[in-house]
């Protein structure tokens, strides 16, 4: 594959770099010539400075033959715009780019452009990081809307019907990890000991879902 990056910052060169050593063919933009040091001495791929929503500049980066385009620069109207011309002028089937106002995510996804929030994105693993066991989303659409989440629940749910559970805390399960192994519920599926469920719930319902997971379904919910 062929994949064009814009931005040589540090998620820019580390998703260059990543997919240079996977063999696939890569070119990156940067409008700083300095920036391409990041990528190493080990990067073979192609190095093109100028502005990456400029005509010219990507069809120098082989934009006409790229599989995907990732724009990764610390501007979001500069990804945006770039993406879009990626998109509607040369077609390229698999585009996404990074935004830091995760407000206009929304906007971004109604024209078709999958966005990476970074500020929800590391804040989310940060809090991973520091309250393991907590209710972390694992995924989030875009507007911040609905998310996915490991939701933790009162250990006497073990051996009851998992559709028990979905009706108890209004969510509805996405999927059961069990043994390690991912699993799509059943009108069957009945929670066992270890299992990690993930369901998709409201965003603003958050809280209110963990209390009802975390009461015994014996003293009623």
């Amino acid at each position: 594959m062929h994949i064009v990056i814009m931005g040589c910052g540090r998620v820019g060169s580390s998703l260059a770099r990543q997919l240079g050593r996977a063999g696939h063919s890569v070119a990156v933009i940067d409008r700083d010539p300095s920036a391409f040091r990041r990528l190493g001495a080990e990067f073979h791929g192609q190095q093109v400075t100028g502005m990456g929503f400029d005509r010219d500049v990507l069809l120098k980066a082989r934009i006409n033959e790229a599989h995907a385009f990732a724009a990764v620069s610390s501007g979001d109207n500069s990804n945006i715009i770039a993406a879009r011309v990626a998109r509607e002028q040369f077609n390229v089937e698999t585009v996404v780019a990074r935004i830091y106002d995760a407000k206009r995510a929304q906007v971004y996804e109604r024209l078709g452009i999958p966005t990476v929030a970074t500020v929800p994105w590391t804040t989310d693993r940060l809090l991973r990081a520091v309250i393991p066991e907590g209710m972390i989303s694992e995924w989030r659409d875009p507007s911040g809307t609905v998310t996915i989440v490991n939701l933790p629940y009162h250990r006497d749910w073990m051996g009851r019907p998992l559709a028990e559970f979905e009706a108890a805390t209004d969510v509805h399960v996405a999927f059961v990890v069990r043994f390690g192994q991912g699993q799509l519920p059943t009108r069957d599926t009945v929670i066992q000991e270890g299992d990690l469920v993930y369901a998709s719930v409201l965003s603003k319902d958050l809280h209110s879902v963990g209390d009802k997971a975390a009461v015994s379904p014996v003293d009623g919910v």
